[in-house]
């Protein structure tokens, strides 16, 4: 039985939740076309990069969306040493995405179309940030080895929160645009006692038939742009008593700069600071790695 609030179905370019009660799992699913290419249009990203950023801004809206509150605020942080990607960042609040990499362009030129996870990055990291509305932070760290960074960040709910996650990311790019696209299902805190949380759950029946199932999805189904989101959730589990589905949260690109935020932060520098920051014509300028926005602030 599907349990939805929602009148009509959803597409592209918002965030969809749902739960399995008979289950103990919950799930995110969501499709990105418009949000995606405002993004990725702030800068002229080679094919490798929009590929990797695409993948990182699905999962920056699957896992920010487990989170509750306004204010709170997931944040992706891949650093490497000596990799050619040398910082790849991108966060989630209330909906809003940004993201932005810095890549080594002469070294990316010498790889093939499609290069791997480890070269790209080499030895690497990927840093996960949880920040609560209360202003609680936590964070996990994992090294990025595998495949994609899904495969990563499945590691840190294994590694870091014990709870079993099942991550799917596509993408693609063509004649009608590029999109993105994404599930995560992770199983529930179930009551048992007396055994490790994680060794409990994982040998647990219920997640072993959510993850087989969850498993079956494949790329096409979730970037299919006729199929809606509410209709994956529904063809994957369709045998179960009930799937509950709520309405979900509309993605938006969301690079905060603006001159009032910099110039926050420019006046913490001394005075003398600030005036070697000065170019000629007595301005600081100040760029936005985000959005490749420039500020001249008269301060």
């Amino acid at each position: 039985m599907m349990d939805t609030t929602q009148t009509a179905e959803t597409f592209s370019d918002t965030l969809l939740g749902f739960t399995l009660p008979g289950r103990n799992a919950r799930g995110r699913v969501v499709r990105m076309e418009d949000v995606l290419e405002q993004v990725l249009s702030a800068h002229d990203y080679p094919a490798p990069i929009t590929h990797l950023l695409g993948e990182a801004l699905v999962l920056g809206a699957l896992m920010g969306g487990l989170l509750k509150g306004e204010t709170a605020q997931l944040t992706l942080q891949a650093q490497t040493q000596g990799g050619i990607v040398k910082l790849l960042v991108c966060d989630y609040r209330d909906g809003a995405l940004r993201g932005y990499v810095d890549f080594d362009g002469e070294r990316l030129a010498t790889l093939g179309a499609n290069p791997g996870l480890a070269a790209l990055f080499g030895e690497g990291y990927l840093a996960i940030t949880f920040e609560t509305e209360s202003l609680q932070r936590y964070q996990g760290i994992v090294p990025l080895e595998g495949d994609s960074l899904a495969q990563a960040c499945e590691s840190y709910f294994s590694q870091s929160e014990q709870i079993p996650t099942l991550i799917r990311v596509a993408s693609r790019a063509g004649a009608g645009g590029r999109m993105a696209a994404g599930m995560l299902i992770q199983h529930l805190p179930d009551g048992e006692e007396g055994r490790e949380r994680l060794h409990v759950r994982l040998d647990h029946p219920d997640w072993e038939h959510v993850a087989v199932i969850a498993g079956t999805i494949s790329h096409d189904e979730l970037l299919d742009p006729a199929l809606s989101l509410e209709a994956i959730a529904w063809r994957l589990f369709h045998e179960e008593e009930e799937v509950r589905v709520q309405p979900g949260t509309v993605l938006s690109r969301g690079c905060r700069c603006s001159a009032a935020h910099y110039e926050t932060i420019i006046a913490r520098f001394p005075p003398d600071e600030q005036e070697e920051m000065r170019g000629p014509d007595g301005t600081i300028s100040v760029d936005c790695a985000f959005c490749s926005r420039s500020f001249a602030l008269a301060i």
